[in-house]
């Protein structure tokens, strides 16, 4: 199966420079847990709502302050037309949760998530990748 066929195709975007707070919001109004972070044309970082609740809210940091301070800058990416299980195989290698999908342009096009791959490839293949994301 191909990550095109179980990505999330929708996805909103923010700048580096949007406060944390509307980024909380737009997770919010479009119940996810992540936002690819975009500047000039390009992915420039990640924000969950792990992020926010670790890198801002647990240290007392400003709520609006810009969403750069609670982004990840080292975002890993596949390809639409990857396979699954090399992209669920990429996931554990880097004890991830979600991976950037692009096309052969580079234009973002989705996010893959271990829900996304729970739903579409089965669940055996979810608790071994979470497995390895959880190991030390």
């Amino acid at each position: 199966m191909k990550v095109s066929e179980a990505m999330t195709a929708q996805v909103v975007t923010a700048k580096p420079t949007d406060s944390v707070r509307s980024v909380a919001r737009i997770m919010q109004q479009v119940d996810t847990g992540a936002v690819p972070i975009f500047d000039e044309g390009k992915v420039v970082g990640l924000v969950t709502d792990r992020d926010i609740v670790l890198r801002i809210v647990a240290e007392g940091g400003d709520i609006e302050g810009p969403v750069s301070g609670a982004m990840s800058d080292h975002v890993q990416s596949c390809k639409e037309d990857d396979n699954v299980a090399d992209a669920a195989g990429q996931m554990a290698h880097h004890q991830l949760r979600r991976l950037i999908v692009t096309n052969d342009a580079g234009k973002l096009v989705g996010i893959l998530s271990l829900g996304d791959i729970a739903v579409d490839y089965g669940n055996k293949k979810v608790g071994q990748v979470l497995e390895e994301i959880s190991a030390d």
